[in-house]
């Protein structure tokens, strides 16, 4: 199985040499992930493509890894999501 690095330069490279993905990436990010890795992308999963400009940089921050109450309540309770591998597989 490919590493989240690999699959992020992998569609990186896709987008850079074919116009009609790279467009299709812009206007539906999970059908074109979903046809292009071949893997289900949860609904409740949300993704966004950004195209950085000569003028716009993008800056992507990890969420914030501070506990909140309703996180230590699901954890007390042995609640598992079900987002965690998808959640890794796009943590790009």
């Amino acid at each position: 199985m490919e590493t989240p690095n690999e699959m992020r330069t992998k569609i990186v490279d896709r987008a850079t040499e074919d116009a009609e993905f790279r467009a299709r990436l812009l206007g539906d990010p999970k059908g074109a992930l979903e046809q292009e890795l071949g893997v289900a992308i949860p609904a409740s999963l949300s993704i966004e493509v950004h195209e950085e400009s000569g003028t716009t940089a993008h800056l992507v921050l990890p969420p914030d890894s501070r506990l909140g109450e309703s996180d230590l309540r699901a954890v007390a309770g042995g609640f598992v999501s079900s987002l965690g591998n998808a959640r890794s597989v796009f943590n790009w």
